[in-house]
């Protein structure tokens, strides 16, 4: 009997454990702006390309005095990220001034972001 229900105890201790998990995973997806832990997992792939790109528009404005479009990135090697990670594309906005990174959503998945961007001074914004 006692073996019951400790087995019983343990069925209601995993049961309550994947209640926490599956709570905390929506959690996080919802900080991360999407709707489910896949698109959440793409945003902060999308973000990190970008923090990557705005640092490699950083270290061009140093070394150059100028900030560069991202083929300009691309092609001196400043940059190893690709031009989209679907269903975003990236683009880069320059001004005398200083620059803006920005990932657009191609197609329409709920839950994300439409646009995502960064600026020279590191700061993210994001539109529904």
């Amino acid at each position: 009997m006692s073996r019951i229900f400790g087995f019983l105890t343990l069925l209601i201790a995993l049961g309550v454990g994947l209640y926490f998990y599956a709570h905390q995973a929506q959690s996080a997806s919802a900080a991360a702006g999407a709707s489910n832990p896949r698109t959440a997992v793409d945003v902060v792939g999308v973000r990190s390309d970008l923090m990557t790109i705005a640092q490699a528009e950083r270290g061009n404005f140093a070394l150059e005095g100028k900030y560069a479009s991202l083929d300009e990135l691309i092609s001196s090697r400043s940059l190893s990220v690709a031009r989209q990670r679907p269903p975003y594309t990236y683009r880069v906005e320059t001004s005398a001034t200083g620059f803006r990174v920005v990932a657009t959503r191609g197609e329409n998945i709920s839950g994300t972001p439409t646009e995502l961007s960064v600026d020279q001074n590191m700061v993210f914004q994001a539109s529904e």
